[in-house]
């Protein structure tokens, strides 16, 4: 199935395309990779999941925080991209903040990981990694920034 086939199983819709909040574009295209800007939980200009895993936040709703991010992500791509475009997902990049004896990232991790397996299949097969931060901007729970391989 497609991508978008996908989406619509799992009865999802990509949010509207946020805009960078400095001097950088939310999309970087360099040969046959693309870089997609750190996004966060926002869906449709509103903010979700702000303040740190273990405290206000609880590991089931950093998951569906990471699920909002990879949903950005995917609009990103099919907004400055196209699906058609995309080989594969090449990598991803996790960002946390957390209360002090919370760890618990991978299981938040893994609500970006499944839902890009759900939504490209075998194309959203990646490699990862995981950094707790001290502070986000906008008190954001997590981010994620990824890089695609394209045709």
């Amino acid at each position: 199935m497609s991508a978008e086939e996908n989406l619509k199983k799992l009865n999802l819709e990509l949010p509207e395309v946020s805009t960078p909040g400095g001097s950088y574009i939310s999309v970087n295209v360099r040969g046959n990779i693309a870089y997609i800007a750190i996004q966060f939980p926002i869906i449709n200009n509103t903010y979700l999941y702000q303040g740190r895993l273990g405290d206000k936040i609880s590991t089931q709703e950093g998951y569906k925080a990471m699920e909002i991010c990879a949903l950005n992500v995917l609009a990103q791509v099919k907004n400055k991209i196209g699906f058609n475009a995309i080989v594969g997902l090449n990598h991803i990049d996790i960002y946390f903040q957390s209360g002090q004896d919370w760890d618990d990232s991978p299981i938040v991790a893994n609500g970006a990981s499944d839902l890009f397996v759900k939504v490209l299949e075998d194309k959203g097969k990646h490699s990862r990694a995981i950094f707790g931060v001290h502070k986000l901007p906008r008190n954001f729970s997590v981010g994620l920034t990824a890089t695609f391989t394209l045709k």
